[in-house]
């Protein structure tokens, strides 16, 4: 239970690693506001948490919007009274495989104003709610994909190496307010946004989906490193993370 009483806000939490992210820190005593624009997603990891014995409760929000964000930051201040920490995992990926002379911009705009934008739009609010309690943790999910190598989509590539330099810029700004910030880089993950990639990469080269899926990491592992990391226990941990 290393963070009871705590308040985690978890984006992208209907699904994926935000959802496992989500369900690990309800698990570890926090008070989790799970958040996403899949109301019917966000309802039923709020109803996981809670049939476990925890507390969450669901907030839906466009992430690129900045009123918005502001909006649902504000609501978990007033609903729990403080912000301890945010792991953002909202994020998209699309334009998979579509090559360079085809990609649109309207699917470029799309992913880098979720990924990127949102990111930097909810560290803004959640650093300033922090500031407010007295200092937290921002984990920031980026990946190795326009961190360690290329991506099957130039707009998610670019968006996550951007999250990454976000990271970067935010941690030693944040440091005096008591704030730490992370970038965690997972790897090859099985959820429902990798899943897409995968059974089209599938039927392109006449591969099984299902033998391609069998090679990736569980979310749950990696949500448990996010719950980790947003606890006291990880005080002396800095920088940037990779998971498998």
């Amino acid at each position: 239970m290393r963070l009871r009483d705590k308040v985690i806000v978890v984006t992208g939490g209907a699904s994926g690693i935000g959802r496992a992210a989500a369900v690990c820190c309800g698990e570890e005593g926090a008070h989790v506001a799970v958040v996403d624009m899949d109301n019917g997603g966000t309802d039923g990891t709020v109803a996981s948490i809670v049939a476990e014995g925890g507390s969450a409760y669901g907030y839906s929000l466009d992430i690129r919007k900045e009123h918005q964000v502001q909006e649902v930051i504000s609501s978990v201040e007033r609903d729990f009274g403080r912000v301890d920490g945010l792991i953002n995992s909202a994020g998209i990926l699309e334009g998979a495989q579509v090559d360079l002379d085809s990609f649109e911009e309207e699917t470029w705009n799309r992913v880098v104003d979720i990924n990127l934008k949102g990111s930097f739009l909810t560290a803004k609010y959640t650093a300033a709610a922090m500031e407010r309690s007295g200092g937290g943790v921002i984990v920031l999910i980026s990946s190795g994909a326009g961190v360690r190598g290329g991506s099957s989509s130039f707009a998610y590539g670019a968006s996550k190496g951007g999250v990454l330099g976000l990271s970067l810029v935010l941690a030693p700004r944040l440091e005096s307010k008591n704030i730490r910030v992370h970038a965690v880089c997972p790897g090859s993950i099985d959820t429902p946004l990798k899943m897409r990639v995968v059974e089209t990469q599938a039927q392109e080269s006449g591969a099984s989906s299902e033998e391609m899926r069998k090679s990736l990491g569980k979310a749950e592992g990696v949500g448990k490193v996010l719950a980790f990391l947003v606890s006291d226990e990880a005080d002396y941990l800095r920088g940037t993370l990779f998971t498998r």
